[in-house]
């Protein structure tokens, strides 16, 4: 069973999303939040597998719980949730740790199909949408500032092969393409892509996208 925590300062949000999901046999809500500051102390508390999180909220916001949940309780998964597909908070919320993102006007399929890509450790934002969103704001900010971006330190430590896959997954391959385009297997891969996330200190593939913009291995639009 996937224990979820719904957070969204509208009650009626709430109440669509909660029915969605407990009509599944495999998903239970175990608690309601409506701002950030709730959402951090519920997690705290009932330990969710899943946080739904809306971003725009008075007070505390979505991106700053994110923050704070993902650093206290790692294994817990942060889906966000906006009403604007390319909003700056988007991509501030995964840099955050959340593991996906979905505009709030989904189907009930796909908000549960959400849940559980991220319960797996997955990444549930598509791929093509990933790299557009992290494309334009990554643009924005490198134009915004002078002086060039200090990669991480363990991007350095990458062989050429993991950089390869890193470039790769800046592009919106799954592994399964990564394998074919290289011609390995795709264990090979996921083990390629295991070891670079622990080199470059990142969580999921949302995380590795920003990374690999931010320090050029690859440009928006390439």
């Amino acid at each position: 069973m996937i224990t979820v925590l719904l957070v969204d300062d509208h009650a009626l949000v709430r109440m669509g999303f909660k029915l969605m999901l407990d009509a599944q046999p495999d998903v239970s809500v175990v608690g309601e939040a409506g701002d950030g500051a709730e959402a951090v102390e519920l997690s705290r508390r009932l330990r969710p597998d899943v946080v739904v999180m809306d971003l725009h909220m008075p007070g505390l916001d979505g991106v700053r719980a994110t923050e704070l949940i993902t650093a206290e309780l790692p294994h817990v998964r942060v889906l966000a949730l906006s009403t604007f597909d390319l909003d700056e908070n988007v991509v501030a919320a995964l840099r955050a740790g959340a593991g996906g993102f979905l505009p709030k006007d989904i189907s009930p399929e796909e908000l549960v199909e959400g849940v559980r890509v991220v319960h797996r450790g997955e990444s549930a934002v598509a791929p093509r949408l990933l790299t557009r969103l992290i494309g334009t704001f990554v643009r924005a900010s490198r134009q915004r500032r002078s002086a060039t971006p200090t990669p991480p330190a363990g991007l350095a430590a990458l062989t050429e092969r993991e950089r390869e896959i890193l470039k790769l997954i800046a592009r919106g391959r799954s592994n399964g393409e990564i394998a074919g385009e290289l011609g390995v297997s795709s264990s090979t891969v996921k083990n390629h892509v295991t070891n670079l996330f622990a080199k470059i200190d990142v969580r999921d593939r949302a995380q590795a996208v920003i990374i690999a913009y931010e320090a050029g291995l690859i440009t928006p639009g390439e």
